[in-house]
């Protein structure tokens, strides 16, 4: 996975204008008809759409992003390709997105981070996580899965914490990148559990897990999707998951908040978000047909298998999401001194 890369490459958009008045007038004439096109929600979508995740292929948002990918696919009759451009915690590729053709045809897929890691980048960040995207649609939610090496001597939290205690700073947790939800969910532990783990980034959450599978790190918060195959297995051991209450699709889990830490609660979503001045008409048309397809028994029970939940939002309630994520998680990522590694 260190190694993999995904790259997608799609058509080539434009119009080619003519030199004679007549074809020029032509040609500007089509031009108008496809932004009339683009505007709407009838005639959308008429070409290929590019799903950009801004990570390593194999990580939770990755598997995700293809499975509803694939489903859009099917549903509107056109193909949407999964496009990895992975960098700096995934603003590369959401970056990527906020600065692409507003026209519906490129959107991103992003995880929780994209809001911790905005908190984390604020003052290099080359977008506003509010003002530069049109929020189309919260996809699903779950937990983040503790994980460990097979080898390592513990069989539950407590042993864990027990071990971190007697090594500081020896015991290392990965991440998918600084500011992101494994970097902050590994943070909150070692706050809660005063203990001192220490983060080690990597450029995707599928990289992380292999590197805790292989043993070179010991622990991690992994999305459920890139982890259950694994534990499941025997390649990882999962101790606990990361929300306030057991999951729904592992109910014989321990959540870390009932393991004696109940301040901690850490909620794994996931979404889509389109470049900012996107036609409301082509948002809405993204937003339902993303709600209609991620809330399919055959999706619904896809994403179970995975570990989490469908949701399917509206663009303002996944925009409301992000503002009062941005509001819980400031003065607390403030407070801890996290800094981008």
């Amino acid at each position: 996975m260190k190694t993999g890369k995904a790259a997608v490459r799609s058509a080539a958009f434009g119009v080619v204008f003519g030199a004679v008045l007549g074809i020029t007038c032509a040609f500007t004439a089509q031009g108008a008809g496809a932004a009339d096109a683009a505007s709407d929600p009838a005639g959308y979508p008429s070409k290929l759409l590019r799903m950009v995740v801004g990570f390593t292929p194999g990580g939770a948002a990755d598997v995700q992003a293809r499975v509803v990918a694939q489903a859009l696919s099917e549903s509107f009759g056109q193909q949407v390709l999964v496009d990895n451009r992975p960098g700096q915690d995934a603003i590369v590729g959401t970056n990527y997105v906020a600065k692409a053709s507003p026209d519906g045809y490129t959107a991103a897929y992003v995880t929780a981070g994209f809001t911790t890691s905005s908190i984390l980048h604020a003052k290099t960040l080359p977008y506003d996580p509010l003002r530069d995207f049109a929020h189309v649609s919260i996809t699903a939610s779950g937990p983040l899965l503790l994980v460990i090496n097979p080898t390592l001597t513990v069989r539950s939290l407590k042993d864990l914490v027990a071990l971190a205690k007697r090594r500081p700073g020896e015991l290392n947790f990965a991440s998918a990148g600084a500011g992101g939800t494994m970097h902050l969910a590994g943070e909150l532990l070692n706050t809660v559990a005063h203990i001192r783990m220490v983060h080690v980034p990597y450029k995707g959450g599928g990289q992380a897990v292999t590197d805790v599978i292989s043993g070179q790190v010991e622990v991690a918060f992994v999305g459920a999707p890139a982890a259950m195959p694994h534990i499941q297995s025997g390649r990882l051991r999962l101790l606990a998951v990361s929300t306030k209450k057991r999951a729904a699709a592992m109910p014989d889990v321990p959540a870390v908040a009932e393991l004696g830490y109940p301040e901690y609660e850490f909620d794994a979503w996931y979404g889509v978000l389109a470049p900012k001045g996107t036609p409301p008409a082509i948002v809405g048309r993204l937003s339902g047909e993303i709600a209609k397809v991620v809330r399919t028994q055959k999706i619904r029970e896809t994403f179970l298998r995975m570990g989490i939940e469908s949701v399917g939002s509206t663009p303002e309630e996944f925009r409301t999401l992000v503002e009062k994520e941005i509001a819980r998680w400031t003065p607390i990522m403030r407070k801890a001194g996290l800094k981008a590694d």
